[in-house]
């Protein structure tokens, strides 16, 4: 009986053992991207706005926000709206775990997959003229 016991014992114990809950790290909001709500211009502090001097790594939150200007459309900085990190997926969190893994890609990735496709069809329809 001593050996069932034995057997039994461990199964129990990795029935309780958890694994360790992987938590997303926190990202400096000092990278964070910022989109105008007028006409959808992105901020970003990694490229910063040649146009109108703002060098790279420039901060959302360190442009003085009474000369600071949407670019495109000359809005104020409260029309701008935070969407994230360059490398955080697009769209809502619930809706992330749908489709075929496409809404887990960053838009570029998406871009990559879309255009690249386009290419692939492309050179497909290209090749039915060497079929004569």
């Amino acid at each position: 009986m001593s050996d069932e016991q034995q057997s039994v014992e461990p199964a129990q114990t990795s029935d309780m053992v958890e694994a360790p809950v992987e938590t997303a790290p926190e990202s400096d909001p000092r990278t964070h991207r910022f989109e105008c709500r007028s006409c959808g211009y992105v901020y970003d502090p990694e490229e910063g706005v040649k146009k109108v001097g703002i060098e790279a790594g420039t901060a959302f939150e360190d442009l003085d926000p009474l000369s600071f200007r949407c670019p495109v459309c000359r809005s104020k900085v409260a029309a701008f709206r935070d969407i994230g990190p360059r490398t955080k997926a697009s769209g809502f969190e619930e809706n992330l775990n749908f489709g075929l893994g496409v809404n887990r890609m960053t838009p570029g990735q998406k871009n990559v997959l879309i255009f690249g496709g386009l290419a692939l069809a492309f050179a497909f329809f290209l090749s039915l003229y060497s079929l004569r």
